[in-house]
């Protein structure tokens, strides 16, 4: 009697040697071929607007701007500290801000410094306009929130 190879004890007369190559499913309890896996991208929910990059406004439905309001409002806080129009810059309206900038600090030099609370003032209506989202970018659309 010989030895069979490599250890292994004799298979059983009515098992074949290897499994076949390929099992099917079951039939019934798996969907068409092809449907799985279900496609990832987009999210459920998640479908982008072209024309709205930055999201649209939750009340009017316009197009949001790709500048932050709090930003822009926090920039216009600097009017606080004698630079105001920093905000309108940020925002694209360099000649309102440039005024700004500019009529504010000939105002304060004029007056001798007294005229200091003017910018104080006009600084924090024009931060609460724009926080209230009274003011828009150059393009007409709303500021965005966040930063």
């Amino acid at each position: 009697m010989t030895e069979p190879p490599l250890g292994g004890s004799e298979a059983h007369p009515d098992q074949p040697p290897f499994p076949p190559p390929y099992y099917p499913p079951p039939p019934g309890q798996y969907g068409a071929p092809g449907a799985f896996p279900p496609p990832l991208y987009p999210p459920p929910g998640f479908y982008p607007d072209p024309m709205a990059p930055y999201g649209r406004h939750p009340v009017t439905g316009e197009p949001l701007s790709d500048k932050s309001k709090l930003v822009a409002g926090l920039l216009q806080l600097l009017g606080l500290a004698g630079v105001l129009g920093i905000g309108r810059i940020y925002l694209g309206q360099t000649s309102f801000g440039v005024a700004q900038l500019v009529g504010c600090f000939l105002f304060g030099v004029v007056t001798c410094g007294f005229g200091f609370i003017v910018p104080v003032i006009w600084g924090i209506v024009d931060a609460v306009l724009i926080f209230t989202d009274k003011v828009r970018d150059p393009m007409g659309r709303p500021l965005r929130d966040g930063a």
